[in-house]
């Protein structure tokens, strides 16, 4: 090339970047994104921080997520943004009159565990698995039963298969007290029976053990051992599906669960509120040198919970917090007197709730590090006898109890009630036997009953709901809320404070 070629000739052009394009061209890029992306988009510059925080991008979403013209008065104080999260917000906290809603009526018997998994509902009642699929329920060709246990199922957890290059898989496990694991495949199709335990299977891990490549589990037995066992095992010579069974305690082993800070780690809690660790990248087939920690509680065990490495142990009429990098017992988050049925915790928020007779109480963990005495910050109350189901999020408290016909919905923030739902579809039932079992996922809740002669399991989805219940006199202010006393952009949707 000459030396009197321009210089533009002499570099290459430069590469254009996604902020050098115009205003519109990103409007429509945007537009192709879902609300993940346009919030992470949100936090590389403020360039772009701005445009996913216009009115026309969240008006956007609003109108797509829920076939709904937004209150036009809200936009004038608060903008689209807040008006989508301040509405997502009310249906994840079921604030709700008119959820979609299925009735499954079934003989009767009792149920002992519930799951709601994407479009599925799996439940235990007695010995047997039943699984809906909620896609396929028109077409009556929707329930698969799973029946091969000859008693009482104890656990059931559904695990990923991790580690597949193909279509994702899960795997459903029951535990029984016929001294059995059972694994499920597909629809209910029998896998294999694992037999180990010298009596009834208590309990099953929460989680897979492991990075993910490893496809193993864990179990609690009345007979004090935990075992281990492997997902990807065939059950063919040299290939058992027992890998590990680790002695120590001495009394029934009645909750497992995988440690957030490391994966190879196991907790375990005896019936005699005996804690202990467990490194199983050390254990082989029959040791017990693997356990790396121990510590004793006071009570019967109710539930446990961990986060990275704290574990709250829930036993007796206390929550206590232990570290499990020394066992230390770090502080007591809460005292339920007389006696705690249920627990449950959202780490990210410091809360924690508690369920006794009558009522549920919640608890900031950060109030009561320097606390002999902790205070709730919020009394959940009107329950009906026992409150042993508990659910928590970041949005919501659930309760309910086998005593109690309605299952009740508070917010986690404030404690303030946001619904009551009925835990039986059918109101004109004289003899009800309150809420047996319930999942909740999301903006989705199953709830189980068993009234007169039949059990019924109830399913609601709120994530297309219209019509808010009465907005309670002690909430706090809410951009949503207050803008359905707004008028509407469109008179179809008119309607959506008709309740109030």
């Amino acid at each position: 090339m000459s030396a009197s070629s321009p210089p533009s000739q002499l570099l290459p052009p430069l590469p254009t970047k996604l902020t050098d394009l115009d205003v519109d061209s990103l409007s429509h890029c945007l537009a192709r994104l879902s609300v993940r992306d346009v919030s992470a988009l949100a936090m590389t510059c403020t360039s772009l921080k701005r445009l996913s925080y216009s009115d026309t991008v969240w008006l956007r979403f609003f109108r797509e997520h829920w076939h709904l013209q937004e209150p036009c008065s809200s936009l004038n104080s608060s903008g689209a943004r807040d008006l989508y999260l301040a509405r997502r917000t009310a249906l994840l906290q079921f604030r709700f009159l008119d959820p979609s809603v299925l009735s499954f009526y079934r003989p009767r018997t009792n149920f002992s565990h519930l799951l709601l998994h994407k479009n599925q509902i799996i439940s235990a009642q007695g010995s047997t698995v039943e699984m809906i699929d909620l896609n396929n329920n028109v077409t009556g060709g929707a329930t698969h039963l799973f029946s091969g246990h000859r008693a009482r199922i104890t656990c059931m957890r559904l695990f990923p298969s991790r580690g597949e290059t193909e279509r994702e898989q899960n795997f459903l496990v029951t535990s029984s007290y016929d001294h059995s694991i059972r694994l499920w495949g597909k629809k209910g199709s029998f896998s294999r029976c694992m037999r180990g335990h010298n009596g009834p299977v208590l309990s099953l891990s929460d989680k897979l053990l492991g990075d993910d490549t490893c496809k193993v589990f864990a179990s609690g037995g009345e007979d004090g051992t935990v075992r281990l066992w492997s997902l990807s095992s065939s059950g063919k010579q040299g290939q058992q599906p027992l890998k590990a069974t680790l002695y120590g305690h001495e009394k029934p082993v009645d909750l497992v669960l995988v440690t957030g800070h490391k994966t190879s780690l196991l907790v375990t809690i005896s019936r005699d509120a005996k804690v202990r660790v467990w490194d199983t990248t050390t254990s082989s087939s029959a040791r017990s040198s693997c356990c790396v920690g121990m510590t004793a509680l006071r009570g019967a065990p109710v539930n446990m919970k961990c986060h990275e490495s704290l574990l709250y142990v829930a036993a007796g009429s206390s929550v206590t917090a232990i570290d499990l990098r020394t066992m230390q017992k770090v502080i007591t988050a809460a005292v339920h007197q007389p006696k705690l049925y249920s627990f449950d915790i959202v780490p990210s928020k410091s809360l924690i709730c508690t369920g006794g007779d009558g009522r549920a109480l919640l608890w900031d963990i950060r109030r009561n590090q320097e606390a002999s005495n902790p205070d709730p910050v919020a009394e959940l109350d009107g329950h009906i006898g026992r409150v042993t189901l508990l659910h928590m999020d970041p949005y919501k408290v659930v309760t309910g109890g086998p005593d109690d016909d309605y299952v009740n919905v508070w917010d986690s923030d404030t404690g303030v009630q946001a619904n009551s739902l009925f835990s039986c579809s059918d109101k004109e039932v004289v003899h009800k036997f309150g809420c047996e079992a319930m999942a909740v996922d999301g903006f989705r809740i199953a709830t189980a009953t068993s009234c007169d002669e039949t059990s019924i399991l109830h399913y609601r989805d709120f994530k297309d709901a219209v019509h808010p219940v009465a907005k309670p006199e002690n909430d706090p202010p809410s951009k949503f809320w207050s803008s359905l006393s707004g008028d509407y952009c469109d008179d179809d949707t008119r309607d959506l404070g008709s309740s109030w």
